[in-house]
C-alpha cells in the first residue's frame, strides 16, 4: 500500500476504522465468504467478511475458529436481522471477539445494535435511502454501506451512482459538516471507479463479484466459468409476481434457476391464497429456496438450474487470479486515476 499514496491517503479513515491496509470490504456471498476466501482477502490487505447466511449459532463458532486459523488479520461477521437465532449469532461474534459485525437484509431488531457493541465489535449496516441512513447512525452504527441494484444477490431498486450522488455529498463530505464512515457498493469491477467514489467522500468499498472467482474461492469450477463467459446485461434481477408477497429482488445470471423462482413463487402464493401458510413462514420459504439455489450452483457446481448470484460487474471477470493480485490492480487502477487529475 505505500506505493499507492494517494489512495493510501483517500482510504485512511476507512482502513483505520477497518484496522486493515486497505478499505476494501469484500461482500458477504453465501457459501463463498467462507473461510479460505475471507482469510485470503484480510491476508492480502483488504477486509474479508463470513457470510452467515442461514448457519446456526454452532456453525458460525466453528467458521470463525477456522478462519482465525488462516489469519492473524481483522476480518467481520455478516449476520442477516431476519435470522431467528440473531442474538445467539452475536454472542458467538462476541465470544470470538470478532472486531466488525455487518448486520444485512432490513433494519436491525431492537437491541441488536446494542448487543453488538456490548459484545466489543463495531457495527455496520446497510442503507437504501439517506433518510435511514441518519436513522441508523442516530441508533449507534459506526459505518454504513451504500449499496446500488448494479450488486449481486440481494438487491434494492436505485444504482449505486445515484445512491452516492445522494448520500455521500450529505453524510461523508467534510465540507457538510459530517464526516460519517460510508463504504460504496454495487457494480464496481475496476479502480477507476473506486477513485471517483473516494474523491466524493467514501472511507472505501465493497466488491464481490470481483472475488467470487478468486483462485482462494471454494465456488465449483462451473461456477466459475459461468461467470468468465457472462456479460453485463447477463446478470438479471428477479420478478416479483405478486404484492401480497414482498420478495427482495436477487440479482443473478440467467439460466432455469431463474424460470424455477418464478414457479416457486406462484407455487407460495397458492399455499397463501389456500390459507396453508402464514405470510411470514411464506417469505421464510422464498428465503430458503434462494439459500439452496445457490448451494447448488456455488457448492455442487449445478449452474443450470442453481442460482448464480453475480453483480453486473461480472463481465470484469474474466480469469481466475489470486486474491492479492485482484487487490493490486484495484489499488493500481486507482491510483493512476487520481494520478491524472
Amino acid at each position: 500500500m505505500s506505493s499507492f499514496p494517494r489512495t493510501r491517503h483517500l482510504m485512511r479513515r476507512g482502513a483505520a476504522f477497518l484496522g486493515s491496509e486497505t478499505a476494501i470490504l469484500c461482500g458477504a456471498m453465501s457459501w463463498v465468504s467462507e473461510r479460505n476466501l475471507v482469510s485470503a482477502i484480510s491476508n492480502a490487505g483488504g477486509f474479508g467478511v463470513i457470510a452467515c447466511g442461514a448457519m446456526t449459532p454452532e456453525l458460525l463458532d466453528a467458521e470463525i475458529a477456522a478462519t482465525r486459523a488462516l489469519t492473524a488479520r481483522p476480518f467481520g461477521v455478516n449476520l442477516i436481522t431476519m435470522h431467528p437465532q440473531l442474538f445467539e449469532l452475536i454472542a458467538v461474534c462476541a465470544k470470538h471477539a470478532v472486531s466488525h459485525v455487518v448486520l444485512a437484509g432490513g433494519i436491525p431488531p431492537k437491541g441488536s445494535v446494542e448487543a453488538i457493541k456490548q459484545g466489543g465489535a463495531k457495527t455496520i449496516c446497510f442503507a437504501p435511502t439517506l433518510a435511514l441512513a441518519r436513522k441508523l447512525l442516530r441508533s449507534g452504527a459506526d459505518a454504513l454501506v451504500i449499496e446500488g441494484m448494479e450488486a449481486g444477490g440481494h438487491i434494492g431498486p436505485v444504482s449505486t451512482s445515484v445512491l452516492a450522488q445522494e448520500m455521500l455529498p450529505e453524510l461523508a463530505a467534510p465540507e457538510s459538516g459530517n464526516s460519517h464512515l460510508v463504504f460504496v457498493a454495487g457494480g464496481i469491477g475496476r479502480g477507476e471507479l473506486i477513485a471517483g467514489y473516494l474523491e466524493m467522500g467514501a472511507c472505501g468499498v465493497q466488491l464481490g463479484t470481483r472475488f467470487a472467482c478468486a483462485e482462494e474461492s471454494i465456488a465449483h469450477p462451473n461456477f466459475k466459468k459461468a461467470f468468465f463467459r457472462a456479460s453485463a446485461r447477463d446478470a438479471v434481477a428477479s420478478v416479483q409476481l405478486d404484492p401480497r408477497l414482498p420478495v427482495i429482488p436477487v440479482r443473478a445470471l440467467r439460466n432455469k434457476g431463474t424460470e424455477h423462482f418464478t414457479a416457486t413463487q406462484r407455487e407460495v402464493m397458492g399455499r397463501l391464497d389456500r390459507e396453508e401458510v402464514a405470510m411470514a413462514e411464506a417469505q421464510l420459504q422464498i428465503e430458503h429456496y434462494w439459500a439452496g439455489a445457490l448451494r447448488r450452483a456455488a457448492i455442487d457446481g449445478d449452474v443450470e438450474n442453481g442460482s448464480l448470484m453475480a453483480g453486473q460487474s461480472v463481465g470484469m471477470v474474466t480469469k481466475e487470479e489470486p486474491v492479492a493480485a485482484i487487490v493490486a490492480e484495484l489499488l493500481a487502477e486507482c491510483e493512476a486515476a487520481l494520478s491524472r487529475r
